[in-house]
């Protein structure tokens, strides 16, 4: 687990207005969010200490429970405090946001709401952590390291929704978790209603606007958006180190005095854990820590500066209100003193266009705009937030000597697809009904007998097929050939194919193969959204006009034939044959592909080159990289500036390539030989194009 190691020093936990108290001392405290399944055990360590190093005082971290794990290990060992987010519910871009599929079908269950079956079950969660939490003494007031838990997630947008019974389970989750008596506080993110003693938290690019609901409660940002997610054909973000640090040291200024950086590591959705929809292998999230564990330059330093000048302010900042002092137009002072005497200022610059140049305190200041100079002594500036001074560090994706050998490949057969394992019923059913998530594929089959006197035959014209779906994605193939694809985006799930096809005498087999690409993880009642083939299924063109295909018998088949032999496993037999051939010619949809590598020297982290691939998913050694889709980003990138709020409309990078090509691939699932590479294509792509490639970070002198 990712927090042993434990001195069992016990330490009440407490808080009045100005800021959290361990053992009575009141503290201004940094953390970081480091999400264990997306980074591998052997990488925690060494995340921890960079996070140690970049001057954080707490690692925070999700509880997953569809992954039926407590949370990961080591960051006593560090020195460093936790703050656990139970939930459940997480969101997080994860798959379901968290909650396991079966809890989607818990007779007359309603997700977050006052509803008994949810709320027995997430009860009965809560519980299990905690008290795994307390066997192995964790909780500060054991002696361990988690001074902070979460209960609930961001719930006031859904609060609204729910009315009545969305206020009536907040008190509810609120005094099952206090109840508990882990010995330390409680928050709930995004949460006004957040009855006591429970704290309600902040989340969001900026929170200097929050105050706490009672007045006897500390200002707490619990995430401070360093970036944000990419979605498969969005672009990638980048968020300004300067305005991430002036957002901090705003919330500093007027109060707060807990800042956790949402993601200080992003890491990687491994398998098949990315939600959304549509959401990228990667998790980078432009964090300070980038997704394969590297610093990431300016952000890291800059952040670590910045942790610096305010730990110097710290007597002072939460020993007083602040004096504020008007300087000029858009230039104010917020003044601190403590107890001794002592003072520290934080002087700002809120113009967008212009430097400025200010008096205080009979001195002289140049104030950046957009900007904030801390004085910790009121004289001397020690740190400005647009003053950065490390240099940007420079990311290459260099290739290594590894060759890919023995390439051997299988196609998935499409007529097989409404065999004996098949189910068949008329009308179309909801995909996750009948996959339960144990695949992304479900087959729809149906089949149509065409008449020898249609006139489309004689003239020549093809028909026209059109399907509406509730996404994510289809690849129709008529008579085993394939005909077409089409895909939602993240905000637009739904969406409709409609494509000419061909159509002979006789019986014709249509079969759709639909895609899902992660399930939601936000969103009122999203428990209750549908994917799969759920509009009509329509033929155009016959000589009766259309023929609605929706409610005749269509066959059903969950998953692929390669999942069901498990090619994945490099110890798995399968009952099928690979064969070999010219992976430049041959680029067939749905071929599953398999070869051998070497690992390469050194220490550097690794990744897959996919660029020449479709849309698929990849394994090594029988573990699951993810998801891969070089689909191109459609983003607007116009350059980036860091004066001025930060939404996801700016910083766009990545336009005109795909949205990921790169797949982080773990040093520590590698052999010294003969590693597994398996990749299943669904469109077609050149597979001997694949290759390994290590991630460089140089900085600039």
């Amino acid at each position: 687990m990712l927090f042993l190691y434990l001195q069992l020093i016990h330490c009440n936990v407490t808080y009045d207005r100005k800021a959290i108290a361990i053992d009575g001392q009141k503290r201004i405290l940094f953390a970081g969010s480091i999400h264990y399944p997306r980074s591998t055990p052997e990488m925690w360590e060494g995340l921890i200490q960079k996070a140690k190093n970049g001057g954080l005082d707490v690692i925070d971290t999700y509880v997953f429970w569809n992954l039926h794990e407590p949370s990961p290990g080591n960051v006593k060992k560090a020195g460093l405090y936790v703050h656990l987010r139970i939930g459940p519910y997480i969101c997080g871009e994860w798959n379901f946001g968290g909650f396991p599929v079966w809890l989607k079908y818990v007779p007359g269950i309603s997700f977050r709401t006052d509803n008994e079956p949810f709320k027995k079950a997430m009860a009965k969660f809560t519980q299990k952590i905690v008290q795994m939490m307390k066997d192995e003494n964790l909780f500060e007031s054991q002696g361990g390291p988690i001074i902070l838990s979460q209960i609930e997630n961001e719930y006031e947008p859904e609060s609204k929704l729910y009315g009545p019974a969305g206020k009536a389970y907040v008190k509810w989750a609120a005094k099952m978790a206090v109840g508990l008596n882990t010995g330390v506080p409680w928050v709930m993110c995004k949460e006004y209603d957040a009855p006591d003693p429970v704290i309600n938290t902040c989340n969001g690019f900026y929170c200097d606007y929050f105050s706490p609901n009672k007045p006897y409660k500390p200002t707490l940002w619990t995430e401070a958006w360093t970036g944000w997610f990419s979605d498969f054909g969005g672009p990638n973000y980048q968020r300004p180190v300067e305005d991430l640090a002036f957002a901090v040291a705003r919330f500093i200024q007027k109060g707060g005095s807990f800042v956790n950086y949402y993601m200080y590591h992003g890491g990687t959705n491994f398998g098949r854990t990315a939600g959304g929809p549509f959401i990228t292998t990667s998790y980078d999230y432009d964090a300070p820590i980038d997704e394969y564990g590297l610093i990431r330059q300016p952000k890291y330093d800059h952040l670590k500066e910045l942790h610096k000048a305010v730990k110097l302010c710290e007597k002072a900042l939460l020993n007083s209100d602040p004096n504020i002092v008007i300087l000029g137009s858009y230039e104010k002072a917020h003044v601190f003193y403590s107890e001794s005497g002592s003072c520290a200022a934080f002087l700002s610059n809120y113009n967008l266009r212009s430097n400025a140049k200010v008096t205080f305190n009979n001195m002289h200041y140049n104030l950046p705009r957009w900007s904030i100079s801390i004085l910790p002594d009121c004289q001397n500036v020690v740190f400005n937030t647009a003053k950065v001074g490390p240099k940007a560090s420079r990311v290459q994706m260099v290739p290594t000597n590894v060759k890919i050998e023995s390439w051997e490949m299988f196609n998935e057969d499409v007529h097989s697809v409404d065999d004996e394992s098949s189910m068949t019923v008329k009308g179309l059913l909801e995909q996750l009904n009948i996959t339960r998530d144990t695949s992304d594929y479900l087959w729809y089959t149906t089949s149509v007998r065409i008449s020898s006197s249609e006139s489309f035959l004689r003239k020549g014209t093809p028909l026209t097929l059109s399907i509406q779906t509730a996404g994510h994605g289809i690849h129709v193939f008529i008579n085993g050939q394939l005909s077409g694809s089409a895909f939602g985006t993240q905000q637009k799930r739904k969406f409709s194919f409609t494509k000419n096809i061909n159509l002979h005498p006789g019986e014709n087999k249509i079969s759709i193969l639909s895609i899902a690409v992660g399930l939601p993880n936000i969103g009122p009642h999203f428990e209750t959204w549908n994917i799969g083939v759920q509009g009509s299924v329509v033929l155009h063109g016959l000589d009766e006009g259309k023929k609605d295909l929706t409610w005749q018998k269509w066959s059903y088949k969950v998953g692929l034939k390669g999942e069901a032999d498990n090619l994945s496993s490099p110890n798995s037999i399968p009952s099928i044959v690979w064969t070999r051939g010219s992976l430049e010619t041959l680029k067939h949809p749905l071929t599953w592909y398999k070869a051998f590598f070497n690992a390469p020297g050194g220490d550097d982290p690794l990744a897959l080159d996919m660029s020449g691939m479709g849309k698929g998913q990849v394994w090594i050694n029988g573990e699951s990289i993810g998801r891969y889709w070089t689909i191109s980003v459609n983003g607007n990138c116009t350059g980036c500036s860091y004066v001025g709020a930060f939404r996801q409309t700016k910083c766009h990078f990545g336009c005109g390539g795909p949205t990921q090509q790169w797949y982080h691939v773990p040093r520590s699932w590698l052999k010294p030989t003969r590693n597994s590479l398996v990749v299943f294509e669904e469109i077609g792509g050149d597979a001997s194009k694949i290759s390994i490639v290590k991630r460089l970070t140089t900085t600039d002198k």
